[in-house]
């Protein structure tokens, strides 16, 4: 439904941020590894996955397509969830992830809290 929301960064801490976008505020949930990326920025464009379950309607935002591309990859597994996915790309970057994957190297994943 969004492919990404760019806007003026309001809020901002590990878990999530919070974007305004015309006047409309976005909390986003986010990896470690995009609040690395935002830094200091003012303004931002993140790539947005819209989660819609009964309870909630969620966004995930992604500094890069490519991580945003993984994440959507991960949450097709049996059991790896939105949340999973987003402890899993805080914990290792898209290319160890990929190598993890593609080497079968279940300890990596294994070591990723939850």
């Amino acid at each position: 439904m969004y492919s990404f929301i760019s806007g003026k960064v309001v809020e901002k801490n590990p878990a999530y941020v919070v974007i305004d976008n015309q006047g409309i505020g976005y909390l986003i949930n986010i990896t470690l590894n995009t609040f690395t990326s935002i830094g200091e920025q003012a303004e931002v464009r993140l790539y947005v996955h819209l989660a819609i379950r009964e309870d909630a309607h969620v966004l995930y935002g992604f500094y890069t397509e490519e991580e945003r591309s993984l994440f959507l990859q991960l949450i097709t597994v049996s059991g790896v969830g939105c949340n999973t996915a987003r402890l899993i790309l805080s914990s290792l970057t898209v290319r160890e992830t990929v190598d993890a994957i593609s080497n079968n190297n279940t300890k990596a994943i294994q070591n990723v809290k939850g």
